[in-house]
């Protein structure tokens, strides 16, 4: 009851959330990845793995075409155009014994916690990186010269600076030569945003109310809001994280929340109040809008050039409450709706219920948690130093914000059910309508990566790939402009896909429907927009994805395959679409558009059933992959029908058929000697008695007390109950040889039975068990069920149904070679 009751909400969520009605159901949210693409199809991808584990701190330098990786124990200098040249160097940094047994005495996991995690790699300066690893719950950081790529002589002391617990939310950035991070720093302190590498080093207030509860940090952004300001206004880093709910109002179950806060760059605390302290600290809560149970699990930015038209793109999943169903969603934000809500109305903690309520007194100037702008300056007010004990002191009471952070159109882009997004990255890719598309990479819990393209209010999922054959979480992911590739990290090891494997699209059709805006039809080929010489021949529509193929070469037409039946089989013609958002269609002679439940045939996803065939469903059957409104042609087959043969002839035809293997015995014995003719007479005669004495007792001696049972295979046999001399083994105890030797002295066990010929002849093959695979997972086409009702037959699934309709007939799998066949 309450899985049906938690689903029921998911479905009406978006409608009802908070106040804001959605213009779209959840369905309509819930998109589906066009292609699918499984681990196998991917050999060719470099992967990189180094002995060692955790590889989820990248740091890219597009520039100089290095991939820097951090590891567990391990920091590795990767070619950006290739990770698995070979060409890697390597900074082994182990935690040493002594604090491995120290972080042991304290009760942590030796197989997980012990060693040093790499949590934080940055660029220090033009000759070194910095770098910080938990070294078994003892964190120490390092400047690292990045020619000679060696640890140095002296490690500094990371307790201010780096989480000691390898599981910990962490964040880290180094702007300007400041280190900018925020975690849980210490086993018993409290979550802290600071600054560290700077003359003026600060940290986040913890009383008289906590500006952080509990809080789990996800990401931090810089945003260079000082650069073309007509305000003098300050650089800013914005900081995203989950913590505990404390709001007057929040629904009933709502412990935790997704928060936004930011701080300016040249802040350098308080001179009474809040020294070393952040006195620009605001927070405010960020809304996906799936109902009060969201778990904010990535960011990423995006600007067009300049920092007004900064995007935020969050991916949140459904918090521990809803473990029953899972489900991922992703919304978009403006930098302007962060600054509406930082710039709104205060929020004030009430002791009395320990609620924060809005406060609606009055507010001091200038501004609490304010940058210093050139306003501030023309009143005095040259830095943080200088500001009025009574904005510090509202600021240190009032951190938090009244107004939410709204998504763009008050609603998420995506919805995605049965997927946990992990890990999000984005790149701004123009197309050839002179439009800029922003285009989504997301990892998901198991190992595979979604990548979509933002139209709109929607996304479009071009592709779903599985880039680890084993599942595991995505962890890291990073994009190079220069290399046209993704880089993703996660715990077995490091990979390089490209941005687009334009290729794989083989047809005008196939490139245009993508929809992917790193790809463009040539005439001849699908090709990548940037790397052509010549644009002005390329076709794209990202838009819509119908407009661009107008004559016969946007498609081959597949070759025609054959396919022989006799009168009352049924006949399997398979139409693998390309697409997952392809529906099939077929056509009987050009005219005929065939329908489900249209006479006998069943049509489905990934082929066409013909039930009990007859001489006038012979003709030409055409299956074409409709999507977008456009028809593709993806098979034809000639069905040729055969009557059925009259008895007399089917008992001279020779026995190489499954229905002249349910001839009478004497016919198949006789058969059988005839092939051993060199057994002699007397041994025949033998033989044929003991076949007859056994047949008339019912039994079939094998030698294996297994139940088998051989029937016929084919809709021409007669019903069951008639003695027509069909071949069966019955199940029965083998005899012991003294038995035998009791009835018949001289008995020899007679020899098996011929095996079944490897083909039939109504053009079913041996049926793979998985006939479409969608968003990572195997969708099972047939599975054996209790046999069904005939009322219940029109209902089914196609899948459902063929599987029936096989275990009802008796059916053997057939042989894989599809094209021919014959009687």
């Amino acid at each position: 009851m309450r899985r049906r009751v938690a689903h029921c909400l998911f479905v009406l969520f978006v409608a009802v959330a908070t106040g804001y009605p959605s213009r779209r159901s959840a369905v309509d949210l819930d998109a589906t990845p066009r292609t699918t693409i499984i681990y196998n199809e991917l050999s060719d991808i470099p992967r990189f793995s180094g002995h060692a584990l955790n590889y989820t701190t990248l740091l890219l330098e597009d520039e100089k075409g290095i991939l820097y990786v951090g590891a567990r124990g391990a920091i590795f200098s990767l070619n950006s155009s290739n990770i698995a040249d070979g060409s890697q160097r390597k900074i082994q940094w182990e935690a040493s014994p002594e604090k491995q047994k120290d972080c042991l005495q304290k009760g942590k996991n030796n197989k997980t916690e012990c060693f040093n995690h790499v949590r934080l790699l940055q660029r220090l300066n033009s000759t070194h990186l910095y770098a910080c690893g938990t070294y078994a719950f003892h964190p120490l950081c390092a400047a690292i010269d990045a020619d000679k790529f060696t640890l140095p002589l002296h490690l500094e002391e990371g307790r201010e600076r780096c989480p000691y617990d390898p599981a910990r939310g962490y964040t880290g950035l180094i702007v300007d030569g400041g280190l900018y991070t925020a975690t849980r720093y210490e086993f018993r302190s409290l979550p802290d945003i600071r600054r560290n590498l700077h003359q003026r080093p600060l940290k986040t207030e913890e009383s008289p109310v906590h500006w952080l509860n509990d809080a789990e940090f996800v990401a931090s952004v810089l945003v260079r809001e000082s650069v073309g300001s007509p305000a003098g206004d300050d650089d800013k880093i914005y900081y995203f994280f989950m913590e505990q709910a404390g709001e007057e109002g929040a629904s009933f179950g709502q412990t935790q929340v997704a928060r936004v806060a930011r701080v300016c760059k040249n802040d350098l605390g308080g001179k009474k109040i809040l020294q070393r302290k952040w006195t620009s600290f605001l927070k405010a809560r960020l809304a996906c809008y799936i109902p009060y149970y969201e778990v904010l699990k990535g960011v990423y930015s995006l600007d067009g050039g300049s920092w007004p038209s900064t995007v935020f793109y969050a991916t949140f999943t459904l918090s521990a409450q809803w473990r029953s169903m899972e489900a991922s969603a992703v919304c978009q934000y403006n930098i302007s709706e962060l600054q509406r809500a930082f710039d709104g109305p205060y929020m004030e903690y009430q002791d009395t219920t320990r609620k924060w309520t809005r406060y609606d007194g009055d507010v001091p100037d200038p501004r609490p948690g304010s940058c210093i702008t050139d306003r501030f300056r023309e009143n005095g007010y040259n830095s943080s130093q200088d500001l009025p004990n009574n904005v510090l002191d509202f600021v240190k009471q009032r951190p938090l914000m009244f107004e939410e952070v709204k998504p763009v159109r008050g609603e998420p882009l995506l919805v995605k059910k049965n997927v946990l997004y992990t890990a999000l990255v984005a790149d701004r890719v123009p197309a050839l309508d002179g439009q800029q598309y922003n285009v989504l990479f997301l990892g998901t819990g198991d190992g595979w990566l979604h990548k979509g393209v933002v139209v709109g209010s929607v996304v479009h999922i071009v592709e779903e790939m599985q880039v680890f054959r084993a599942p595991q979480p995505v962890e890291t992911l990073v994009v190079s402009k220069a290399q046209r590739s993704i880089y993703v990290g996660a715990a077995s090891g490091v990979l390089q896909l490209p941005l687009a494997s334009c290729a794989r699209y083989t047809t005008c059709y196939d490139c245009i429907l993508a929809r992917d805006p790193y790809c463009a039809w040539d005439g001849k080929g699908c090709r990548e927009v940037a790397g052509a010489a010549d644009r002005t021949r390329l076709t794209q529509d990202v838009q819509h994805g119908t407009d661009g193929c107008w004559n016969s070469s946007a498609q081959a037409p597949p070759t025609q395959r054959n396919r022989t039946a006799l009168q009352g089989d049924d006949v399997l013609l398979t139409c693998n679409q390309r697409s997952n958002l392809a529906r099939a269609a077929w056509l009987l002679n050009g005219t005929v558009e065939l329908a489900e439940g249209q006479g006998p045939f069943r049509v489905g996803v990934d082929g066409l059933l013909v039930m009990n065939a007859l001489p006038e469903h012979s003709g030409q059957y055409r299956c074409y992959g409709e999507e977008s409104g456009l028809r593709s042609l993806m098979a034809t087959y000639a069905l040729t029908v055969l009557p059925e043969q009259p008895k007399e002839s089917r008992a001279m035809a020779p026995s190489h058929s499954p229905q002249q293997a349910t001839a009478d015995g004497k016919f198949i014995y006789i058969s059988v000697i005839t092939v051993l003719g060199g057994l002699c007479l007397v041994l025949g005669v033998v033989l044929f008695y003991v076949a007859c004495l056994q047949r008339r007792k019912g039994r079939y001696v094998l030698g294996d007390p297994r139940i088998v049972e051989l029937q016929t295979v084919s809709a021409n046999h007669p019903g069951k109950g008639q003695d027509d001399g069909c071949l069966q083994i019955i199940p029965g105890e083998a005899p012991t040889a003294a038995s035998l030797a009791r009835e018949t002295p001289l008995a020899v066990p007679p020899p098996p039975p011929p095996p079944l010929p490897a083909e039939f002849t109504n053009g079913l093959s041996t049926l793979p068990s998985t006939l479409r695979k969608m968003n990572g997972a195997r969708y099972v086409l047939l599975q054996q069920q209790e046999e069904p009702s005939a009322s219940s037959l029109h209902n089914a699934s196609f899948a459902q149904e063929l599987s029936k309709i096989l275990e009802k007939r008796k059916h053997t799998q057939l042989v894989e070679k599809l094209d021919e066949s014959s009687v």
